[in-house]
């Protein structure tokens, strides 16, 4: 994957956890699911989460994360750079 550790797998599921009042501000932990069955775990604000729940809706983007860099990478948000069917098990 171009721009990515070779360590990037395709995100499978995303989940969200919320928890008001918590003391360090991010009322919500995103879990992460890769398609290695991996799960990272992200705390965010409510802002952040608004904006990442936009992405997993978005028609045609392929979530990818970068665990080298701890980065969710949203792939394609104009055009096609990552084909729709990628995955880390057939990336050459």
């Amino acid at each position: 994957m171009t721009g990515a550790s070779a360590g990037t797998q395709r995100v499978t599921f995303v989940n969200a956890n919320w928890s008001p009042g918590r003391p360090d501000g991010e009322a919500f932990e995103l879990m992460v699911v890769t398609e290695d069955e991996q799960r990272h775990a992200l705390p965010v604000g409510a802002g952040q989460m608004a904006a990442l729940v936009a992405l997993t809706q978005a028609a045609g983007v392929v979530l990818l994360w970068d665990p080298e860099d701890s980065t969710l990478v949203a792939a394609n948000l104009l055009g096609e750079w990552v084909p729709t069917t990628w995955s880390a098990s057939t990336a050459g």
